[in-house]
């Protein structure tokens, strides 16, 4: 019964994706159309498109499930940091300087915007190879997030698909649904079916955390908290009792990494107006909090469907936790289908919005960044037809990563989100709002993010037990430590780019002005 209400519920759920992106391909007609949708997208959908790439698969069935195993209702700080930090704190303060000064600097990209601010043409570059090389390893992270759910609701999938495992069914699917409409329609028919799948994702949250909370396993949340505090009280602890230190850390680096991704900062080029920001702040921070805080409040209860064992960790690993919980949880009768399938779609709206602005950010950084510097004379209209043939390209590659599940990709995406924020978030910050940052300041926030990162992670092999196995096994086991290693690169490149500028040469009064005249102070 839970197979075919999930199959029907994807079926109807594909159809509505493709439809949107075929509707939306007369607006991609221009490589500035297909990539921010004209500039002229509302609060709703600017909302609700930073949103949905905000929260991947990956934070309901890795994140939520390890963090509140772990900490327990305390892992809730970390959906209240990244509405509080990641969207109103990031809306308020970069939203309006963004729009305004890209379009002043006629910059459509985050590689773009840096080459026009500090008159570099190797930055450029260098951004535009930091975004492809270290998003295909993220991409392949939201692949492999969503696998472990699709296999638990279709267990016999492989009988009936040439033999494909369900979790290679299930990326095969996600692929193909999001190459097609984003190769269709671009941003806009991104930010529309993140319109449709932001609606899903809320419906699917609520439906989550009730049909949880009220399962008898669990008899409501003051029994919930009573037996948790009997486990632990530092699982009902308001700060997670010894464990504060690992939440501060991935409260800083999930809310304030968020400020130099640059999926994440392409919304605010696109939005319309200052009218419209306002409004999607608002939105999107409340979205924003009931995704995050609704996450990790239900991954708190994963301790009362999941065995431990004798090290007091879940019996087939923190991936396994939630969906384990759901199906023990909603199994066996027509409304728990329902609810499955609901919950289904969210993982899979979820994944799919991700993906898709991370697959458009890194095509566009070939095509506009890269083809743009080596070849400026392109027609217009074969740089579309190498952006859509790009995204196809990248989300064949991030799929073969996944699939094959190679040792050494699925260990780099434990560094690739502090890698990227950590290389830009300085120099953009500080480009945005001082009129004495230098290109020596912008260079060594930009290399500085991405050095912290690789030597506190050679570091961390050199002094591992694990080294004895060889450095393959020492570069995973410090990976454990990735968090806080992106989150000391993100406080390098902030604090480094104003040092170094006020000691290096300034840029002429005539660029400057150039650079902030439709910027209001």
């Amino acid at each position: 019964m839970t197979q075919v209400v999930a199959l029907i519920a994807l079926v109807i759920f594909a159809v509505v994706m493709v439809i949107i992106g075929v509707r939306s391909t007369k607006r991609t007609t221009t490589i500035d159309g297909f990539l921010l949708g004209g500039r002229k997208m509302g609060a709703w959908m600017s909302a609700f498109a930073y949103g949905t790439t905000y929260f991947s698969a990956v934070i309901f069935i890795g994140y939520a499930g390890k963090i509140g195993w772990d900490i327990g209702f305390a892992g809730m700080w970390i959906g209240v940091g990244n509405a509080a930090i990641g969207c109103l704190l990031a809306w308020y303060i970069l939203a309006k300087r963004t729009r305004n000064m890209t379009h002043n600097l006629s910059a459509r990209t985050m590689p773009e915007f840096f080459a026009a601010r500090y008159l570099s043409r190797g930055m450029k570059i260098y951004g535009a190879a930091i975004i492809f090389i270290f998003l295909m390893p993220y991409a392949a992270s939201v692949y492999k997030g969503l696998g472990s759910f699709f296999g638990v609701i279709f267990p016999d999938i492989s009988s009936v698909l040439f033999g494909l495992s369900s979790d290679h069914a299930c990326m095969i699917i996600v692929a193909i649904l999001t190459a097609t409409y984003l190769i269709l329609g671009g941003y806009v028919a991104t930010a529309r079916t993140d319109f449709v799948q932001g609606i899903i994702m809320i419906a699917g949250i609520i439906a989550m955390a009730l049909a949880i909370v009220l399962h008898p396993t669990v008899g409501g949340l003051p029994a919930a908290v009573e037996k948790l505090n009997e486990v632990g009280p530092q699982f009902t602890s308001i700060f997670g009792g010894s464990g504060w230190n690992f939440l501060l850390i991935n409260i800083l680096l999930t809310s304030l990494g968020t400020w130099g991704l640059p999926q994440m900062v392409s919304k605010f080029y696109a939005i319309k107006d200052e009218a419209a920001i306002k409004r999607a702040t608002i939105v999107s921070t409340g979205f924003a909090l009931i995704i995050g805080a609704g996450a990790y409040f239900v991954g708190t209860f994963g301790r009362f469907f999941v065995e431990a064992d004798a090290n007091g960790l879940p019996v087939e690993g923190y991936d396994k936790i939630i969906p384990n919980m759901l199906t023990t949880a909603l199994g066996g009768n027509l409304l728990g289908a329902i609810l499955l399938s609901i919950i289904l779609l969210l993982l899979l709206s979820a994944s799919m919005s991700t993906l898709a602005s991370i697959v458009l950010t890194s095509a566009s950084a070939i095509t506009v960044d890269l083809f743009g510097i080596f070849k400026p004379d392109m027609d217009k209209k074969r740089q579309m037809v190498y952006t859509r043939l790009l995204c196809m390209v990248f989300v064949l590659c991030s799929l073969i990563f996944a699939m094959a599940d190679f040792a050494i990709i699925v260990s780099i995406m434990a560094y690739s989100w502090g890698i990227v924020s950590g290389c830009f978030v300085g120099p953009y910050i500080w480009g945005l709002y001082s009129r004495k940052v230098t290109k020596a300041g912008a260079w060594s926030g930009m290399i500085g993010g991405v050095l912290t990162v690789a030597i506190m992670a050679v570091h961390g092999m050199l002094t591992s037990p694990a080294l004895t196995d060889g450095l393959y096994a020492a570069f995973k086991a410090a990976s454990g430590n990735s968090p806080l290693y992106g989150v000391c690169a993100l406080g390098v490149s902030i604090l480094i780019v104003p040092i170094v500028s006020s000691f290096t040469r300034k840029y002429s009064d005539e660029h400057v002005s150039k650079v902030f005249s439709d910027v209001k102070v």
